[in-house]
């Protein structure tokens, strides 16, 4: 994949500074069955968060501010995530995951990131 990218404005420019770091980050992380990818897709309403074992292709689990049990729920965009990353983790120990490598998509390991990373360590997942 190629970096050159016309000159943009404004959120295009946003998005595709996420890409090319997002491209940046996969050359270095892969998830294997051993230690998945815990992949973060944010967008401005919602956040998503899925364990995936790059080798085989296949999503182990996943957990998203879309589920029943999180949506319309109290709290800002960050408790939403805090209810995500605590739902990932236990939908990926229920999978066999003990221990994931993390994804941040791109984007700053801050706010909302932080937020669902911090939750899924505390629920139990190893980083």
């Amino acid at each position: 994949m190629a970096y050159g990218q016309k000159i943009l404005k404004g959120d295009a420019y946003k998005r595709a500074a996420i890409k090319r770091r997002h491209i940046r980050i996969r050359k270095k992380v892969a998830g294997t069955p051993e230690r998945p990818r815990l992949v973060v897709t944010r967008s401005n309403r919602h956040i998503v968060a899925q364990v995936i074992d790059d080798l085989k292709g296949h999503t182990l689990a996943s957990a998203s501010s879309l589920d029943a049990s999180i949506r319309g729920g109290e709290g800002d965009k960050s408790a939403q995530a805090k209810q995500v990353g605590a739902l990932v983790a236990e939908r990926a120990k229920a999978a066999g995951v003990e221990a994931v490598v993390f994804d941040r998509g791109g984007n700053q390991y801050a706010g909302r990131i932080a937020a669902l990373a911090d939750a899924a360590r505390e629920a139990g997942l190893k980083f």
